[in-house]
């Protein structure tokens, strides 16, 4: 006689709750293309694959020269479709850092940062200064025309760690639940350079720059302007709150929203050796310096391409 028969009833499974808002096992889209782009070709370089949707290695292009109208054509298009390009052994000057940067827009800089040699590069010695950045973010979010890009150059790596992971918005954002994606259609958020800045910096630093950044409004739910695809706007260093919705209803989404970064499926992770180049595409994507090489050094510079009003 079975167990279930002799207590005389039928076994029932026990509720399988978990608490709300966490992230569940299970088959994810992960979608490279937008809707109805064909998948090309390349053919003026070679394209190394790092994962299904995010990261890919260029080989055949050389930082330094001057890009060929085509050549700058077929690797803008390689940009939107893997949204972060790596050139590994490039050791460009800053000058052609600039230049290279350059064929995407107009520059900006950041006077929140420290520079090196050149003024317009923003550079990041992590042996003199306290390690940060190792949080899921978009730069410069708080600007009302966040950065386009950016191009970074590891100058010095340490013999191990100081990898740099980016993150795919739009594949965060193609697999939110329905209810969720209904909940976020419209909404706003509350970007500020505050919280970014203040645990890494003296607050008689940030104070004179209160009125030339103010917090900014950007949709939660971006439409990338060249692609449409629609991608997650929200960061944990500049998001503070989400437009018109109680402290509490907004703190529990952006929680959600933050979490959804850390899904290894949509991620790529990169190891450096000096001389190496990556530029990513800000407005799609999200990045975390992983900071686990103290007491060695890693030195890297960046050059942004300023950006347009996401919408």
């Amino acid at each position: 006689m079975s167990l279930t028969a002799s207590l005389g009833s039928v076994a029932a499974l026990r509720a399988p709750r978990l608490p709300p808002d966490g992230l569940y096992e299970g088959p994810r889209q992960l979608r490279r293309l937008a809707p109805g782009q064909p998948d090309r070709p390349y053919t003026l370089f070679d394209v190394l694959p790092l994962g299904p949707v995010i990261g890919a290695e260029i080989g055949g292009v050389d930082l330094t020269r001057p890009l060929a109208p085509a050549v700058h054509e077929e690797l803008d298009r390689a940009l939107l479709e893997w949204k972060v390009l790596f050139f590994r052994g490039q050791h460009p000057s800053p000058a052609e850092q600039r230049a290279f940067a350059r064929n995407w827009g107009e520059l900006e800089t950041n006077p929140l940062l420290a520079t090196g040699d050149d003024p317009e590069v923003a550079r990041f010695d992590r042996a003199s200064t306290p390690g940060f950045e190792n949080v899921w973010h978009t730069d410069v979010t708080f600007r009302e025309r966040p950065a386009l890009g950016a191009v970074l150059h590891l100058r010095e790596v340490p013999p191990y760690g100081g990898d740099t992971m980016w993150a795919d918005m739009a594949a965060a954002y193609d697999n939110l639940p329905p209810e969720v994606k209904g909940r976020l259609e419209g909404a706003r958020a509350v970007h500020d350079f505050v919280p970014g800045f203040a645990r890494f910096t003296p607050e008689e630093r940030l104070i004179p720059f209160q009125d030339r950044f103010p917090p900014v409004e950007h949709p939660v739910v971006r439409t990338h302007p060249a692609t449409g695809r629609r991608m997650l706007f929200v960061n944990t260093s500049f998001t503070t709150r989400i437009v018109g919705w109680d402290r509490e209803e907004s703190d529990r989404m952006l929680r959600l929203l933050f979490q959804q970064a850390h899904v290894p499926e949509y991620q790529v992770r990169f190891t450096w050796r000096a001389g190496d180049v990556a530029f990513w595409d800000n407005r799609a994507t999200q990045h975390y310096a992983v900071n686990d090489y103290a007491p060695h050094r890693r030195v890297a510079e960046r050059v942004a391409v300023a950006g347009d009003r996401p919408h």
